[in-house]
């Protein structure tokens, strides 16, 4: 039998909703609503907690990048988590405020966000 893909296997791991902590949350950033470049995951330990690992993955194509996603579960599986939280949308810039561009500003690499909601995809 073959191995189930990872992008696959990851997304039934969060439509199992919440299974208890630790819990994981996958977030996907990209220049558009359509095009992700950059995935992140944070490993929180109890209820009301920050993350106590976070990390990031970069590609050109992270949506179709099978490679990721077995990292992606090898992280989650090593963190012995027990729910995984996933948006079902990219919801903004891969590039992060304060760091490649200034606090209160807009991206300028990533034009397609500016005064957009990145929950709903809509121009604010």
């Amino acid at each position: 039998m073959l191995k189930e893909q990872p992008k696959k296997a990851l997304s039934k791991k969060a439509k199992k909703g919440f299974r208890g902590y630790p819990l994981a949350t996958v977030a996907l950033y990209g220049p558009t609503d359509k095009k992700a470049t950059k995935v992140v995951v944070g490993i929180v330990l109890e209820e009301h907690a920050d993350p106590e690992q976070m990390r990031k993955w970069y590609s050109d194509d992270v949506m179709n990048d099978q490679g990721v996603y077995a990292e992606v579960l090898e992280f989650i599986k090593n963190a012995e988590t027990k729910t995984v939280v996933m948006a079902d949308r990219i919801i903004g810039c891969p590039h992060e405020e304060g760091i490649d561009y200034p606090k209160g500003a807009s991206c300028p690499l990533c034009p397609f966000w500016e005064g957009r909601d990145r929950w709903t995809g809509r121009k604010e």
